[in-house]
């Protein structure tokens, strides 16, 4: 059985005892002290050691932050100028396929006219390069007659080409005709595709 528990009856004049408001106001007191006390030896957030280590690996920590953004920063600047000189070469020495075949062809007839080798005939193909989806090699295979300083003007003209030739392979063969060469030559260049290669 549980008993009631009944607090014990103040006099109706408790505060004009002073025993009674003593004893509150030392107890107060206490309360207070024991408060001050539990903060002095343990304050809320920590004691001033903790506080500035704290304060000293945050500010350590921003430190490296910043270090790691700033380092960011001229990362995403080179990558900008690597894409902008990436596609200004793009640009300088690879040709729209649509024009491409024409403009080759035509300066290496110009070049073999003012070299004085002949053209006896050229071919090209057109193939996609893998990882890229708006880029192709033309490869370019063209039969030529002529001398061999004809052959050496020829092939110097066309490394002082301002277009990105490649030269895969060259064979000279002699003719019946005296000093006269029959050559074959093959080129690879690089042409931009309006639409992905197929």
């Amino acid at each position: 059985m549980l008993k009631s528990f009944k607090l014990p009856k103040l006099p109706l004049n408790w505060a004009r005892e002073p025993r009674i408001v003593a004893r509150t106001i030392l107890g107060v007191l206490l309360a207070a002290n024991l408060i001050a006390a539990f903060a002095g030896f343990r304050p809320l957030g920590g004691s001033a050691e903790e506080l500035d280590s704290q304060l000293i690996g945050l500010r350590s920590q921003v430190q490296q932050r910043q270090s790691s953004l700033q380092k960011l920063r001229v990362l995403v600047k080179k990558i900008e100028q690597a894409r902008t000189a990436g596609d200004t070469f793009l640009t300088t020495y690879f040709m729209d396929r649509r024009t491409a075949s024409s403009t080759i062809l035509t300066e290496l007839n110009k070049n073999a006219k003012e070299s004085g080798i002949r053209p006896k005939g050229d071919s090209f193909v057109f193939e996609p390069v893998e990882g890229s989806d708006n880029l192709s090699m033309m490869t370019i295979a063209a039969n030529y007659e002529g001398t061999y300083s004809d052959l050496l003007q020829f092939v110097n003209r066309l490394d002082r080409s301002p277009r990105f030739l490649i030269l895969e392979g060259l064979t000279a063969a002699p003719q019946q005709a005296a000093g006269m060469l029959s050559v074959a030559i093959k080129f690879n260049t690089f042409v931009r595709e309006e639409t992905p290669a197929r």
